[in-house]
């Protein structure tokens, strides 16, 4: 879904051939688990959603806004399935599909940023949490923000991966470059602050937990928790947008369509292990919250 970060020229070789290879058939069978997987841990976190009676908080509004992106990058999966497999050719589809699963792969991490934020400081500020107004509406705000954002970005962009630049519908053609303001946008902002954040307030809530007197059994499993959602974040989000910047800068030949350049081929293998994230957040952060007592 990444593909699309190449340099040099203007004037892009289009394929008009049959695009398949034995990379999209990998492609298609690694896509496969991920769709399964993260539509049924989604749905489930979905329905317990519906299903819920109890009075919403704010931690209920970001954890819907985290399965609402996670959800629809899952079920836009299945066209790059079929993509690897048949071999769709570029069109404006395409660039929708492109913006749409970033878009909603970078309101996942801002999701996830704001839910470590706010559980920093519940954690932190425990009493002067009790008494905050209006967390709900200021919940909705920022999600709402997200979103807004995010939708910007993409307009302002949104010549970047029109059809005319793409090699296959998942692919931006490898010689033409693409704008450094947008990959900055994307590494510094969309990963590099959030990534920050996380790390700052995960061991922060680590640190406070470890204070404490109370070392039951519940305290050791939300500390490992913690732990084990801020790794995931750096594991499944450092490897893309490495990729961004190694592939920025690699030269490309002329006859780059007849060449195997290994930065493409770990540009691939970092956006699945990007794309499976989706599949940890409903199972990690349902647990994470229950034991902070978030469902009650």
């Amino acid at each position: 879904m990444y593909a699309f970060l190449f340099s040099t020229d203007f004037n892009c070789r289009r394929v008009t051939t049959n695009c398949w290879d034995k990379g999209d058939t990998l492609q298609g069978l690694a896509y496969s688990p991920v769709f399964l997987l993260g539509f049924l841990v989604n749905a489930a976190a979905l329905h317990a959603f519906i299903a819920k009676r109890d009075p919403w908080t704010d931690t209920h509004i970001y954890m819907l806004n985290l399965v609402i992106a996670d959800t629809a990058l899952i079920l836009f999966i299945p066209l790059r399935i079929y993509d690897a497999f048949y071999c769709l050719h570029p069109t404006p589809l395409c660039t929708f599909l492109i913006f749409l699963h970033y878009i909603n792969m970078y309101a996942s991490i801002m999701t996830t940023t704001a839910i470590s934020v706010q559980r920093y400081l519940v954690i932190r500020f425990p009493l002067q949490a009790r008494s905050w107004r209006k967390k709900k509406e200021t919940a909705c705000a920022v999600c709402l923000l997200f979103w807004g954002l995010l939708v910007t970005i993409c307009a302002i962009f949104r010549k970047e991966n029109y059809p005319d630049k793409l090699w296959k519908c998942y692919e931006r053609c490898k010689n033409i470059q693409l704008n450094p303001k947008f990959i900055a946008i994307l590494v510094c902002i969309g990963f590099l602050t959030p990534l920050l954040i996380i790390v700052f307030c995960s061991s922060r809530i680590i640190c406070i937990l470890l204070k404490e007197g109370d070392k039951s059994e519940e305290k050791k499993s939300t500390i490992g928790m913690v732990t084990a959602n801020m790794i995931v974040f750096i594991v499944c989000y450092t490897p893309i947008h490495i990729a961004f910047i190694v592939n920025y800068f690699e030269n490309v030949s002329d006859n780059w369509q007849c060449e195997y350049l290994p930065a493409h081929a770990y540009l691939l293998v970092a956006e699945w292990i990007a794309s499976t994230n989706c599949c940890f957040d409903s199972i990690s952060y349902y647990f994470l919250l229950k034991r902070f007592y978030l469902f009650k």
